[in-house]
């Protein structure tokens, strides 16, 4: 009999099963932790490196499209305030658009950026900031623990991280929602993953507004 997989936030065994998709080009499983409450789809099913690079180029992330914007500000709007006048910071996951980095350089702030596949130097994740954004990029974690752990290792003592991305408040609602239809999304988060993250980490947790966490280092 097949064992259910171990969750890739926090490792533990026991999962269950939550939903499968039968949508057409989407056949997948996905899997809700007892532990940590990660809702997470198997390696069977995650794309290649190339398709999920294609899916990602169609995304339209125009920098002067104001409506993007205002979605991302989401996010800015509750960080900025929290960080002091030319802060050093990076956008984890900037994108084949890296508008919020645009967009915090244009506030005044030093910005690098990282992406896997459109801004790949791995050089910027050997400094360490003030303040690290990560809009719409933790769902694409093939590995969540293992990139969590990476952020720690380069957030400086009391800096901030800013998460974004889709959070239910009741797991019943999953089948019915929009965000697991994206194939290229293999981790969903509730507020409990996120305060099991804070815990695990060290990091006192916010949720300032919805589907928004920020996250704070000890000095």
């Amino acid at each position: 009999m097949k064992m259910n997989p171990s969750c890739p936030l926090c490792e533990s065994g026991g999962s269950t099963l939550l939903h499968t998709s039968h949508q057409k080009n989407l056949l997948r499983d996905y899997f809700l932790c007892g532990v940590c409450d990660l809702v997470f789809v198997p390696p069977e099913f995650h794309l290649e490196p190339s398709v999920e690079r294609d899916r990602y180029l169609t995304h339209n992330n125009d920098p002067e499209d104001p409506r993007y914007r205002e979605f991302l500000a989401r996010l800015w709007n509750e960080l900025k305030p929290r960080l002091s006048p030319g802060s050093s910071g990076l956008d984890f996951g900037a994108g084949p658009g890296p508008v919020l980095g645009k967009m915090m350089r244009e506030d005044g702030f030093d910005v690098v950026l990282f992406d896997p596949f459109f801004a790949p130097d791995r050089e910027v994740l050997e400094s360490s900031y003030d303040f690290i954004t990560c809009t719409e990029t933790a769902e694409h974690f093939a590995n969540p623990r293992q990139e969590f752990e990476n952020l720690k290792r380069i957030l400086k003592p009391g800096g901030w991280l800013g998460v974004m991305t889709g959070m239910l408040a009741e797991w019943k609602e999953f089948p019915d929602w929009y965000y697991h239809r994206d194939a290229t999304h293999l981790c969903f988060y509730s507020r409990s993953s996120m305060e099991w993250i804070g815990s695990h980490q060290g990091w006192k947790v916010l949720f300032p507004r919805e589907n928004v966490v920020l996250f704070q280092a000890p000095e």
